[in-house]
């Protein structure tokens, strides 16, 4: 047998090898243990929206981190990242007298903020969700629920459909969950990698850059 020969062979042996390791290395990564610990609590509200169907809700899973798991953030540029630090400021203020408003301008935000990201723009809601999930798991549900809240109306429909009206108390906490995701997204384009894991604390993600308006940690706004 000829030194070429052998050599090719070794070649082959070698990729089939390779391959072999990485397609065992995506089958763990997909398994149900590995994918808890991924998602944290968003592993939890996918199983509790499947009614409890696990398998059901790690195929989901896994196939999210298959469509997203390869993406790369785009860090900020320092004007864009004031820009999205005053826009988020103001929209707290604005909670002070008009609720609604602040929570419909949080929403717009992040959905902003995700595409400067580098993350499906913002009229891809659900896109968008999926791909934050995969990458900031731990509070992409603060984004769900500022969502549904500025989509909520005061006639108590959501959507169009009947449903019952959010009061302040609610937006206010939507408001909360949604600056901890906000922070994961500014925090991260500083470079400062690994705050977005699932289970962080929200209340340090809040009170971090500046504290909150007094409004959001449960005084009365002229709405109600």
């Amino acid at each position: 047998m000829s030194t070429g020969l052998i050599i090719a062979l070794i070649v082959i042996a070698a990729v089939v090898i390779l391959a072999v390791a990485l397609t065992l290395r995506a089958r763990r990564t997909r398994s149900g243990p590995d994918l808890r610990q991924r998602f944290g609590p968003e592993y939890d509200h996918t199983v509790a929206r499947h009614d409890g169907d696990t398998k059901a809700a790690e195929r989901e899973l896994a196939e999210r981190l298959e469509r997203h798991g390869n993406l790369r953030e785009r860090p900020l540029e320092p004007a864009e990242r004031e820009q999205y630090e005053a826009r988020w400021a103001a929209a707290q203020e604005r909670f002070v007298d008009s609720p609604r408003e602040a929570v419909a301008e949080a929403d717009r935000l992040l959905a902003d903020l995700a595409g400067a990201r580098g993350f499906p723009n913002g009229g891809q809601y659900e896109e968008q969700l999926a791909a934050l999930s995969v990458h900031h798991a731990g509070h992409v549900d603060g984004y769900r629920r500022v969502h549904r809240a500025a989509r909520a109306h005061p006639d108590g429909t959501r959507d169009g459909a009947p449903g019952t009206g959010l009061g302040t108390e609610e937006m206010r906490e939507a408001m909360v969950q949604a600056r901890a995701l906000f922070d994961d997204l500014i925090s991260d384009s500083r470079g400062d990698h690994g705050r977005h894991r699932a289970g962080s604390d929200v209340e340090r993600h809040t009170t971090r850059r500046g504290h909150m308006p007094s409004v959001l940690h449960g005084r009365r706004t002229k709405e109600g």
